[in-house]
């Protein structure tokens, strides 16, 4: 059952595996960011409690008010999720409501499509009506987890095609039996 969580040290395993996984490929989408976090278990509590002060202010001069969120299986984290409250410039233009990202290891097996559509229902209850969602020109993946959730394709800007999606949907679900849930 893919679940969007709230940061957490009691994660810090998976966590850490998930992070190691991506190496220096940067979590793309998900709002991760500085600082970069130590990987120890005091390192991925501070890191957790960084991200969660992030829901009621922006973390940092540039960022906007974000929810994060760490998308587990139930027993490991497997990707990263951020709900971003408001659009500043930049995010209009390529960075979108919401950013995700999922290990390596765990793609293909429709956590992005589950988790999208939480974030979704999320983004329903902060107000926002129509939620910017962007992918990379050539991320045939992540297009198509946007395109299934009900995504219309707006433009392409500066490499990024952006999606605007009803929250309200209440005809999607989560693919794959809806096996989605917020903990």
């Amino acid at each position: 059952m893919t679940e969007l969580v709230t940061p957490d040290v009691r994660w810090h395993a998976s966590w850490a595996a998930a992070m190691l996984e991506f190496g220096t490929d940067y979590p793309h989408g998900s709002g991760l960011g500085d600082p970069a976090p130590a990987y120890d278990e005091q390192g991925c509590a501070a890191y957790a409690a960084w991200l969660r002060s992030a829901a009621g202010t922006p973390i940092r001069q540039d960022w906007v008010a974000c929810s994060f969120s760490w998308i587990t299986d139930g027993r490991e984290v497997v990707g990263f999720l951020a709900l971003r409250h408001v659009l500043n410039d930049w995010l209009l233009q390529e960075g979108g409501h919401i950013g995700y990202s999922v290990r390596p290891s765990r793609r293909r097996e429709g956590h992005a499509s589950r988790a999208l559509v939480l974030a979704l229902d999320e983004a329903a209850a902060l107000g926002i009506e129509h939620a910017l969602v962007t992918c990379d020109e050539d991320n045939e993946g992540s297009r198509g987890t946007i395109e299934g959730a009900g995504g219309r394709h707006e433009d392409s800007r500066n490499g990024k095609r952006r999606y605007w999606l009803p929250t309200d949907d209440v005809s999607r679900s989560a693919p794959d039996g809806g096996d989605a849930a917020r903990s």
